[in-house]
């Protein structure tokens, strides 16, 4: 399976980062990626809900923006709450930047050919985010309510990737 341009750069720019970095991101930075990456499913979750065939595509795009916006407003009120700017850094850069080119890639799709493509993005770039939540961002978190929230939401994010993996069996069949 080919894997999204998406999730490909998230991975190795999160890799890559942490390594670079070698302590990983600081929080500032972990609230630019975090909210880059719930604002890429959010976009991607959107155009699903308009262009999907199927009604299970459509229900799972439908979950996509209802939990990542959710994410996305604890995350922005915890760094309102401790005063933390979040900080463009090129993880958080690179994921805009392969969301942008997901979406013009899925945008040139229709009917079947679009669910699938959907729903492979998803499966890859939430097992993609479960790796860098799990290795670089949980770990790096300096501030306990960062990390905190991070833990908190770990598991909506292995339970997306369960009903994506779900979704893509059942599209193949």
């Amino acid at each position: 399976m080919k894997k999204s341009v998406l999730a490909v750069s998230a991975l190795a720019v999160a890799a890559g980062y942490a390594y670079a970095q070698n302590a990983g991101p600081n929080d500032a930075q972990i609230a630019a990626i975090v909210v880059a990456a719930n604002q890429v499913d959010v976009d991607a979750g959107k155009l699903a809900q308009t262009r999907a065939s199927s009604n299970d595509v459509k229900d799972f795009a439908r979950l996509m923006v209802t939990d990542h916006t959710g994410v996305n407003k604890a995350a922005t009120e915890l760094v309102t709450k401790l005063k933390v700017k979040p900080e463009e850094n090129p993880t958080s850069t690179s994921l805009k930047k392969a969301g942008d080119e997901t979406l013009k890639r899925l945008q040139a799709l229709k009917g079947s050919a679009f669910d699938k493509a959907y729903v492979d993005n998803e499966v890859t770039y939430h097992q993609t985010v479960l790796d860098a939540v799990d290795k670089t961002l949980i770990p790096s978190a300096k501030n306990a309510e960062l990390k905190a929230l991070l833990v908190k939401v770990r598991p909506a994010f292995v339970a997306h990737l369960e009903h994506a993996k779900h979704l893509q069996a059942s599209l193949k069949k």
